[in-house]
């Protein structure tokens, strides 16, 4: 005599492929969930669904550990994916719920993959080339005589090009990026990885108005044109350029005054 199904459990989840003792049957629910308008008691219903389901999304989850993202995030991504899949899915179409999550979960976790854990933006071919060198590494490295996997190795495994399969390696570094508090060398070293940044140099802003004073300058006579040099290339007072050139402190102060009007007269002078 055959044995009476599972109570709580679908007939259909015994299909080959499908687990069930773990797959709930949630179809009484799911057409309830249809009827009823938002409020408490369909607030209720949907997450008693969620919780039935957990369980399967956490095994989708852990499909996809070792991958470079930590096994609870992956857990949060896929059940994103499940309360996605609940809200999508519609229990008139004939379809098993399970049938319908699965690639939704799977979608969800390969999407947050490909755009949510690169530390820069990345192309879309270079993200396919990192994944064939990935599988190619795995594959390669669970076969004997291959202690070291080479460029050549992965190369030749999959058919891919030598500048591919290095494209494919840069961008597995991409995933995270090294802070810039990171210390350089050995233990007690004060400088880190952010004093090897360069910054924009202050004189950057200047090449504009040097080239816009450069025809005025050119145009002064020698003695105004030393004097300016004098003042501000050498940063010598009016008193100590006054002694050089040879003449008062008071006519150092006329001649730097009108220098710099001429110069600022011809830098905003319309162009011809």
């Amino acid at each position: 005599m055959a044995s009476p199904t599972t109570p709580g459990r679908n007939p259909a989840s015994a299909r080959p492929g499908r687990h069930p003792q773990l797959d709930p049957d949630t179809s009484a629910a799911f057409h309830e969930l249809a009827t009823l308008p938002d409020g408490p008691r369909r607030q209720r219903l949907r997450e008693e669904i969620v919780c039935a389901w957990l369980p399967m999304s956490h095994r989708l989850a852990r499909r996809y550990s070792g991958r470079g993202e930590s096994d609870e995030d992956l857990r949060q991504v896929a059940a994103l994916g499940l309360l996605k899949a609940i809200d999508r899915f519609d229990p008139q179409a004939g379809t098993a719920f399970g049938a319908f999550a699965v690639p939704t979960i799977i979608g969800e976790i390969k999407r947050h993959f490909r755009d949510d854990l690169w530390a820069v933006h990345v192309p879309r071919r270079a993200q396919e080339l990192r994944a064939q060198v990935h599988r190619a590494r795995l594959e390669l490295s669970v076969r004997p005589g291959h202690a070291a996997i080479t460029v050549q190795d992965v190369a030749a495994h999959t058919g891919m090009s030598y500048d591919d399969v290095l494209i494919g390696l840069d961008a597995q570094k991409t995933f995270t990026a090294l802070s810039l508090e990171r210390p350089l060398g050995g233990e007690g070293t004060q400088q880190t990885l952010g004093d090897l940044v360069g910054q924009e140099d202050p004189a950057l802003g200047l090449v504009d108005d040097r080239e816009a004073a450069a025809p005025g300058l050119r145009m002064l006579p020698e003695r105004e044109r030393r004097i300016l040099y004098l003042r501000f290339f050498m940063g010598l007072t009016q008193s100590e350029i006054a002694s050089r050139v040879g003449v008062s402190q008071m006519h150092v102060s006329r001649l730097l005054r009108r220098s710099c009007d001429y110069v600022r007269e011809q830098a905003l002078a319309p162009q011809p």
